[in-house]
């Protein structure tokens, strides 16, 4: 080869390199964007309105003083706002490090975060405020599909086949939590449509709501949260590998579970997820002994104890909603129910698994604090344990000074999801690159 094309080579090498290099930063911003979003939804519209409707609720002993729309804009919040914003953001970020030939277009990420965002704002607004509401409900819903369907677009066109033609467990189970992540938003339109056409008020009626908190909880978080645990948990705590054929059946269960809650057999629906949390558990080998020695570096050392921790909540929120289906008549045991899935296990796991590889997502970060990290855990747990306990005696009038416990469970929770806000965000806006 002459001089000439040599040093043509070695342009088109480092022109092509610096492209990568801005690809990179590029998508570090997106997803940098996608969690701290997250993080607002997480700490205003989600935990601060929970914890101001719990003291609301606390000091008039009764649930029914509450506007179910609050109620509802705090769980919309919670899952959409915080954890839909996570998946979104964390999942564009990884199609981008997955392109090689065919780089990953990041204005379609951007247009998603603008949709996705201003969806959930509107919503947020429409339950709160009830302003303009037969409007800014549906539109909302709208706003979210769309934003969700460009997502699945961007998905489907750059996502890679399997080599052998077999898909493993753990890709199973997350591809059906985007099935579940769309039909809960396809069910919320549907919902939003109906209230705004019957000017029924912002509020989706309770049976109607409890199916979508399913669709939404076992249907797509949880589905979702195994996947990630059945490819993650034997790198990060040292689990023996997964077994395959006990997780398609845990997922196959589950599935059964929310179609059941679908059609409202509720007493089935309880019965199979409670099946389908065990066999999980145990194909996970969550409290089996660890193989290899837990990967703890920069984080606190007790982060295999808090992720085994969290399938403890998992079965006991199960248990909690076998026992509500038959017992519950004021809403204590679902409440409970909710709670210990939503917070012991869904967040709890967020909060344990998210300080271990979001730093790493929004710039090869390290974790600003792994003290701040243990004290988060340990709050989200006492906080969930207080609110889980004396909710029950509390709302069912088995004991009445059980109402005094909520307020400080609510607040516990809060000062847990402040200290991980912090902690995420000080790790992602640090200065400079780091070694994660």
């Amino acid at each position: 080869m002459s001089p000439v094309l040599m040093h043509a080579e070695e342009i088109s090498q480092a022109s092509r390199a610096q492209s990568a290099i801005e690809r990179e930063r590029g998508a570090q911003r997106l997803v940098t964007t996608f969690v701290l979003t997250g993080l607002a939804f997480m700490l205003l519209p989600g935990t601060f309105l929970g914890v101001w409707n719990l003291i609301s609720i606390s000091e008039s002993r009764s649930v029914t003083t509450l506007s179910p729309a609050w109620i509802q804009a705090h769980g919309h919040a919670q899952i959409f706002g915080w954890i839909g914003t996570f998946i979104l953001g964390i999942s564009l970020y990884s199609l981008q490090k997955m392109q090689r030939s065919a780089p990953f277009p990041l204005s379609r990420g951007w247009i998603c975060w603008v949709l996705w965002s201003t969806g959930v704002l509107l919503r947020w607004i429409a339950n709160i405020y009830a302003w303009h509401w037969r409007v800014l409900l549906p539109v909302s819903a709208i706003l979210e599909i769309v934003a969700f369907l460009l997502f699945q677009r961007s998905v489907r066109r750059h996502r890679k086949p399997a080599q052998d033609g077999k898909r493993e467990a753990w890709m199973v189970m997350v591809s059906a939590s985007t099935i579940g992540f769309l039909g809960a938003l396809l069910a919320n339109a549907a919902l939003a449509f109906a209230a705004a056409v019957r000017d029924t008020g912002p509020a989706f009626p309770h049976q109607l709501d409890q199916r979508l908190l399913v669709l939404s909880t076992w249907g797509f978080i949880v589905l979702a949260i195994w996947g990630f645990n059945a490819k993650w948990l034997p790198v990060f705590v040292g689990l023996r590998s997964p077994s395959q054929r006990g997780l398609i059946l845990g997922f196959a269960v589950n599935a059964l579970g929310v179609l059941a809650a679908m059609v409202d057999a509720m007493r089935v629906s309880a019965l199979l997820l409670l099946i389908s949390a065990v066999v999980i558990g145990l194909s996970l080998h969550i409290f089996e002994r660890a193989q290899q020695r837990a990967k703890i570096l920069n984080v606190h050392a007790s982060f295999p104890i808090f992720v085994r921790l969290a399938y403890v909540w998992l079965g006991i929120a199960a248990l909690l909603t076998v026992w509500a289906t038959g017992a519950d008549r004021f809403g204590g045991i679902w409440g409970a129910s909710r709670h210990a899935l939503t917070v012991g296990f869904i967040a709890a796991m967020v909060f344990a698994i998210g300080q271990r590889v979001l730093p790493a997502f929004c710039g090869m970060k390290i974790l600003f604090s792994p003290g701040l990290m243990l004290w988060s855990l340990l709050l989200l747990n006492a906080g969930c344990l207080l609110r889980v306990a004396s909710e029950i005696p509390a709302y069912e009038g088995y004991w009445p000074q059980a109402w005094r416990v909520l307020p400080i469970s609510a607040v516990t929770e809060l000062v847990a999801v402040t200290l991980f806000a912090i902690n995420i965000g000080a790790s992602i806006l640090a200065r400079g690159d780091q070694s994660a």
